[in-house]
């Protein structure tokens, strides 16, 4: 029981780094955000910190990849759901709608580091350029079901509209940029559909 007790303690104080850094990072920026402050807000010691977190560089890739966790998850579900093809592309788009309608709303947190990281070279660039090829991969799968032939431009096609919605969202009216992206999408489905239909009854 002792020999279990010291590994419970910094669990818990990273999984406290964690959402603080991830609460203050999406909301002010990471540039602006110092090691201190996270230290001071998540009430740990510097050593703690950096016994979990060597560097803040190290802290912001863990910040990423929770976000990126809850993105996958998301669209986990719609995959999960196993419908018909426009179906899960239908309910990942939803779900970014939805997202741009929550409280609290500041864009896209990889759009939102690629501007303050736009080195190619930093490790925190390559993580957000994975997730992004991640997501565009999926959609690409998702597309291919629709119709085959049009699925990578389809895909990068929705990937742009999910950019734009997001971008948009914490600077017009998220209802109406929101209600504009869906309609986008299923403007992109209905068109790539009838595409595959009328290649079908030929």
């Amino acid at each position: 029981m002792t020999r279990e007790e010291p590994e419970a303690r910094p669990s818990e104080a990273r999984l406290r780094l964690l959402r603080t850094a991830t609460r203050i990072f999406y909301t002010e920026g990471i540039h602006s955000v110092g090691v201190d402050r996270i230290i001071a807000e998540a009430k740990v010691t510097r050593a703690t910190f950096y016994r979990h977190f060597p560097s803040k560089d190290d802290l912001i890739l863990a910040y990423l990849r929770e976000v990126q966790q809850m993105e996958r998850g998301m669209v986990d579900e719609a995959l999960a759901a196993n419908r018909s093809p426009v179906d899960p592309l239908l309910a990942i788009a939803g779900s970014i709608a939805q997202n741009i309608q929550s409280p609290g709303f500041r864009g896209c947190a990889f759009l939102n580091a690629a501007a303050e990281y736009p080195d190619a070279n930093h490790p925190v660039h390559q993580e957000l350029m994975a997730h992004r090829q991640w997501f565009l991969d999926t959609i690409t799968m998702l597309m291919a079901q629709v119709d085959k032939e049009t699925a990578d431009p389809a895909a990068r096609h929705f990937v742009m509209l999910r950019d734009g919605a997001m971008a948009a969202g914490c600077l017009a009216d998220p209802t109406m940029v929101s209600e504009t992206f869906l309609s986008g999408v299923e403007g992109l489905l209905r068109i790539n559909a009838q595409r595959q239909s009328a290649e079908s009854a030929q």
